[in-house]
């Protein structure tokens, strides 16, 4: 479990820097974040090895943290089902990501404390307003889902696996297989059919497209209710990770302007100690 400190904040190092990770099924991102979440150094990326098994993405990363300037924690974004450090699936990777405990292995690997999520997650913290009901999208070599309520994350969700039409997920009909094999024209209103389904079934209030291929939208094109952010955020929102509490349960994005919560007012610290039991 997680111990959790009583201490304020303010005792606490202060200027933390962060590295911010996002895996990505064809390339791997990162950059240093300042304690406010702004980026402090270029991005560099590196192309994520084939086959993505983890000795071979964590190499990656190494290799990506050795090109950045200091940090002290780190925040990765991974494409799959992360709970409690703990990867479970990753369809757009290997199959041995299955039970990998991305958090333990990544901090031995770097000798910093690490924080992981799902990368769509983790975009979504540097897409959100913090108001309503919000979702996000990321459209690349697969689809990524996040659903956000008053800026709380609603963790893992993946829509990319349910079933869309003609027998078919999100995930076939919208992914870069598809985008190849049935067309940019084609592709596009297969995407916005379904946006319409999500909208019927989620009632959103704004609904964020991420991602490599949200550059093939135009933003003119879209419903008010939609909008494209740049890739850059699946770096960006890492910084929430470390911001107040962190679990697979509630998040909540530092500038969230929403209904009160409270764990986005609570006094407590996340100290990333592991104890026994």
């Amino acid at each position: 479990m997680t111990a959790i400190s009583t201490a304020p904040a303010s005792v606490l190092p202060l200027h933390l820097r962060t590295l911010a990770v996002d895996i990505g099924g064809t390339g791997t991102k990162a950059l240093v974040l300042d304690d406010q979440g702004i980026a402090i150094s270029p991005r560099e990326k590196l192309p994520t090895p084939r086959p993505a098994t983890p000795p071979a993405v964590l190499d990656v990363i190494a290799d990506l943290a050795s090109r950045q300037p200091h940090f002290d924690r780190v925040a990765v974004g991974f494409p799959g089902v992360v709970k409690q450090g703990v990867t479970f699936t990753a369809p757009n990777l290997h199959p041995d990501w299955a039970g990998f405990h991305l958090e333990r292995e990544l901090a031995a690997r770097l000798g910093k404390p690490v924080r992981a999520a799902n990368d769509a997650d983790v975009q979504g913290f540097g897409a959100i307003h913090g108001e309503g009901l919000e979702m996000v999208l990321t459209l690349g070599t697969g689809l990524g889902s996040a659903q956000f309520i008053d800026g709380i994350l609603v963790p893992n969700l993946e829509l990319a696996h349910h079933p869309f039409s003609e027998n078919r997920t999100y995930e076939q009909w919208l992914g870069q297989k598809s985008l190849d094999a049935l067309g940019e024209e084609q592709w596009k209103a297969k995407l916005y059919e379904a946006i319409e389904l999500i909208r019927r079934i989620f009632n959103f209030n704004m609904l964020y497209l991420g991602g490599g291929n949200s550059r093939r939208l135009n933003a003119e094109e879209l419903p008010p209710d939609v909008r494209t952010v740049p890739n850059i955020a699946g770096l960006l929102g890492g910084i929430a990770l470390w911001s107040d509490m962190h679990g697979t349960s509630l998040v909540r994005a530092p500038h969230s302007t929403g209904a009160y919560c409270a764990i986005g007012k609570s006094s407590l610290v996340v100290v990333g100690i592991e104890t026994g039991g």
